[in-house]
């Protein structure tokens, strides 16, 4: 019975179970979930959203209410009219709905205005079990106002009393180490490490998470887990969509900081780190830690930079150019393509590439790690077999697969390739996985800091892109132009080959249900 996939039911059953004997869920019966910049996107397309599916679920503790804080004017009205396409309600949920949004409450102020802060504790204090609630405040804001909001919550807005406070901060964490230092140091300065939650959301996602499950979990993976056996690391993440008029933030930031320095590094910790002492979030963070050290700063002659050009024959924004769009700089170099290769110096990983692939407008959406694994000694088969290869794919359609030689069926003695496969919406038919944001706003209500960027994990990866970054801010570099839908500049190709991954171009994956 144990082998049967829990229905979703009983999954929520069981979380449930296991947040309400949580001691911190206990501290304070009356929790207040905070929203600074609840008239933004952000707040529209991901936390309202995901507030709403936990507290339909019955996953959030009873006495759960809901304050957004903005400049603008609105109602409780105005922001559910303005999420509503996002909550994807059923009909029959329209009481529970009505339940959640009778829990919301909206105060309108300014981000630099204490007196507006004064008014939101008042009216946290003025909601049941408010003197007492534990609180929780979201930065969905841009960082400009971040050293003002902060400020702010610290000198007004904390529980005075039994209540814990937790303050979750949104990417980009700065611009380069300096920056990142100064607003690391900011909110250290208001706030124990303990309080504050950064968020990286590829954190919450299915298949990062099992990569620790599948690493130690799982004893034929550890002896083959090294420089030994590992010919390259790949770490992608593909989007087949432009800027799509989000060219404006884009333009300051690069698909670097975008990407590379956060969501690809910290996968490749989870692939390169040594088995942490327990699960706890610091034993853990700890060894994601130690692997940053162990890199050295990418070097410009390691690092290929595109933007994509129109399609003439495409359709639609196909055609356009990531110049075409109207909020991006005229004649920018930003780069909307990177791939970078970097290497871990220690004992495991030593002289192995890590290979970091992310970009735009291209073929596919795709992220994923790919394990290469060097070739067989001493082949026999007339250099019929490929490499071996282990890939955890992370969107869309979560799986891992092994990539491996076995005899063609029928007369002949020639080896194929295929693979072991574990896709998980053929093996776990009606299990619903939980979105990223689910996940993590969960751990923030138990506490739980495992699934966070914790500050010296921060400096670190900023300590490996930043001279990098400096060189492209200073010099510009023009980007190799790449055709919108394609795999990017066959330079990157090119990179990936001389370093030591090996393409063949002969085996593509095929869902095995689907046959």
């Amino acid at each position: 019975m144990a082998n049967i996939p829990l229905s979703r039911s009983e999954v929520f059953g069981e979380l449930r179970k296991e947040l309400h004997e949580d001691v911190e869920f206990h501290q304070s019966d009356a929790h207040v979930f905070i929203i600074m910049g609840a008239s933004g996107d952000l707040a529209k397309k991901k936390i309202y959203p995901t507030l709403w599916w936990l507290f339909r679920d019955g996953l959030l503790p009873e006495k759960t209410y809901f304050v957004g804080f903005a400049r603008s004017n609105l109602t409780v009205e105005d922001i559910r009219t303005s999420c509503m396409q996002y909550l994807k309600v059923t009909d029959s949920e329209a009481d529970r709905l009505s339940a959640f949004f009778g829990r919301n409450t909206y105060i309108s102020g300014k981000y630099a205005d204490e007196g507006s802060f004064s008014k939101l504790q008042t009216h946290i204090e003025s909601l049941p079990g408010g003197t007492e609630a534990n609180r929780l405040f979201y930065l969905a804001l841009p960082p400009t106002v971040y050293h003002d909001v902060t400020k702010n919550i610290k000198h007004c807005c904390m529980s005075q009393n039994r209540g814990w406070n937790r303050i979750i901060v949104e990417k980009p964490f700065g611009r380069d180490l300096q920056t990142s230092e100064e607003l690391s140091a900011h909110l250290s300065s208001l706030f124990t490490e303990d309080q504050i939650y950064r968020i990286d959301h590829y954190l919450g996602k299915e298949m990062v998470q099992n990569l620790m499950v599948l690493r130690f979990g799982n004893r034929i993976f550890g002896p083959i887990w090294n420089r030994d056996s590992v010919a390259c690391v790949v770490l992608t993440f593909k989007e087949p969509f432009g800027t799509q008029g989000r060219g404006g933030y884009f333009d300051d930031f690069g698909i670097i900081r975008d990407v590379m320095q956060n969501h690809l590094l910290q996968m490749l910790c989870l692939v390169a780190m040594e088995k942490p002492a327990s699960t706890s979030s610091d034993d853990v963070r700890d060894e994601k830690v130690k692997v940053l050290k162990c890199i050295t700063p990418v070097s410009m002659s390691d690092v290929v930079l595109g933007q994509y050009v129109g399609n003439p024959e495409g359709e639609g924004d196909a055609k356009l150019s990531y110049l075409d769009d109207p909020t991006v700089p005229k004649g920018s170099a930003q780069a909307t393509f990177a791939t970078a290769v970097l290497y871990v110096h220690n004992e495991r990983w030593d002289g192995v590439p890590f290979i970091l692939r992310c970009g735009k407008a291209l073929n596919e959406r795709k992220a994923e790690v790919r394990l290469q694994f060097t070739d067989v000694p001493g082949d026999i088969f007339g250099s019929q077999c490929r490499r071996n290869e282990l890939v955890v794919r992370v969107q869309p359609n979560e799986a891992v697969y092994a990539k491996m030689m076995s005899k063609k069926p029928g007369v002949y003695f020639s080896p194929e390739e295929t693979e072991l496969d574990l896709t998980y919406k053929s093996r776990y038919k009606d299990v619903k996985l939980p979105d990223a944001y689910e996940r993590l706003i969960l751990d923030v209500f138990c506490g739980s800091q495992m699934h966070f960027v914790r500050s010296d994990e921060l400096r670190e990866a900023w300590r490996i892109f930043t001279p990098l970054l400096h060189q492209i801010d200073g010099e510009k570099p023009k980007p190799i132009p790449y055709t919108y839908g394609s795999r990017g500049p066959t330079e990157a190709d090119d990179l990936a080959k001389r370093v030591g991954f090996r393409y063949e171009g002969t085996y593509k994956w095929v869902n095995p249900h689907r046959l």
